[in-house]
C-alpha cells in the first residue's frame, strides 16, 4: 500500500515541507551558499521534485527546474516516513532503500538542517487530516 494517492498529494506533501522551509529566512541563509540543487524521483506514485538551494526555488515535475548537482530516488513512502523522523538517510542509502547520484557527501552536510522541518511536515499532515500518514 503506498501512503499518497497520487502525484499531487506528492506534491502537496512532499513538496509542501520544501516550500515551507524556503519561507523560513535562517534556514534559507544556511542552504543558499551550499550551491545544492537537488532533484528527488519518487516512485509510487511518480512524481519528481527539484529544490534549487542557491535560489530559493522549487520545481515540480519531471524535466522542470535546472540541472541538478545531487540526485536521489526513493519510493514516496519513503520519502514521507524521512520527514517523520522515521528514516535515517545514511543507513538507507547503504541498505538501497534510497538510492543517490551526485556528490552525495555534499548533501549529508545539510542533512542535520532538514531535522528543524519534521514538526512542521507531523503539522502539515494533521492540518489535512491525513493521520494514516503519520503512522507509516
Amino acid at each position: 500500500m503506498t501512503a499518497f494517492r497520487d502525484e499531487a498529494e506528492v506534491y502537496e506533501f512532499l513538496g509542501g515541507v520544501f516550500r515551507q522551509g524556503m519561507q523560513d529566512p535562517a534556514l534559507v541563509e544556511k542552504l543558499r551558499p551550499t550551491g545544492i540543487v537537488l532533484r528527488i524521483t519518487y516512485t509510487d506514485p511518480d512524481a519528481v521534485l527539484t529544490v534549487d538551494m542557491p535560489n530559493t526555488q522549487l520545481h515540480e515535475g519531471a524535466g522542470s527546474g535546472p540541472e541538478p548537482n545531487v540526485e536521489l530516488f526513493m519510493t514516496a513512502d519513503t520519502g514521507n516516513r524521512f520527514w517523520l523522523g522515521k528514516v535515517v538517510l545514511p543507513v538507507a542509502l547503504a541498505k538501497g532503500q534510497v538510492r543517490a547520484k551526485g556528490p552525495v557527501a555534499k548533501l549529508l552536510t545539510v542533512l542535520p538542517m532538514a531535522k528543524g522541518m519534521f514538526g512542521p511536515y507531523r503539522e502539515q499532515l494533521q492540518a489535512a487530516g491525513r493521520t494514516d500518514l503519520l503512522d507509516a
